[in-house]
């Protein structure tokens, strides 16, 4: 893998509390170049990246061998995590990635599973490779039982509307060869969860070859109270159906 080069993207609003841990956490399994994308945070997150990106551009300049590549965007007003996922995506798409990889900001993934989501883009047998919550059968039993609802019945809805069935549709933790990246970053539209649907739909459109790894999930009273939740659900519903008949909601 040390001859692809591999960028990591990471969505964040309001992740003052969590977002270097994350990023300190990735660099010590030696990820090295990564895309923190501010979607026009109330707190300190983009100070927080500032000062991520600044301790990677001193620590090039006394390595001089690129050790740590972080970059932080910013939105000037909240898009969305679609939004943010989006402008990172087309980010790592003009650095040339061959492989790049979105990772939530709220602790909930573990970068030892980064590698399993990797390796079916770099031997080539996938273009898209979404790390499921449900795939093994002990990380489905942890999940609360709302979200096993709402999970299982939004990647139900995603095939009905045209994509892939994937067990694990709404995952944050996806990878995307160079390929993929190109269709996705000229094609989505959607800027809030329903991205994560939408960006199935059109790989099934233009033929990618999907596919999914069984990952863990670290529960936590913090990343509990963040992401999807049932009212969020029925809203990723209406905005996918709105998609299918050509309107995009802000």
């Amino acid at each position: 893998m040390d001859d692809k080069l591999i960028y990591l993207i990471i969505p964040a609003y309001n992740e003052e509390k969590m977002i270097k841990k994350v990023v300190k956490n990735l660099q010590d399994y030696k990820y090295k170049n990564i895309i923190i994308v501010d979607d026009g945070s109330r707190d300190k997150t983009y100070e927080c990246m500032q000062e991520l990106e600044k301790e990677s551009n001193i620590n090039d300049n006394k390595n001089n061998n690129g050790n740590f590549n972080v970059i932080a965007l910013k939105h000037d007003k909240n898009k969305g995590v679609g939004g943010a996922t989006i402008t990172g995506l087309k980010k790592a798409y003009e650095l040339g990635a061959d492989v790049a990889i979105t990772f939530d900001a709220d602790g909930q993934h573990a970068p030892e599973d980064i590698e399993k989501v990797i390796i079916p883009i770099i031997n080539g047998s996938k273009d898209y490779v979404v790390g499921s919550r449900i795939k093994d059968p002990k990380e489905f039993k942890n999940m609360p039982f709302t979200k096993k609802v709402g999970n299982l019945g939004l990647s139900f809805i995603t095939f009905l509307l045209g994509g892939y069935f994937i067990t694990d549709s709404q995952s944050g933790l996806r990878a995307f060869s160079n390929n993929a990246l190109k269709v996705l970053s000229e094609q989505l539209k959607a800027n809030r969860y329903e991205t994560c649907s939408e960006a199935l739909i059109i790989a099934k459109k233009n033929k990618l070859n999907i596919g999914e790894v069984p990952i863990q999930t670290i529960y936590t009273e913090y990343s509990m109270a963040r992401g999807t939740n049932v009212m969020v659900g029925f809203k990723i519903f209406y905005r996918l159906l709105m998609l299918k008949f050509g309107k995009v909601l802000d």
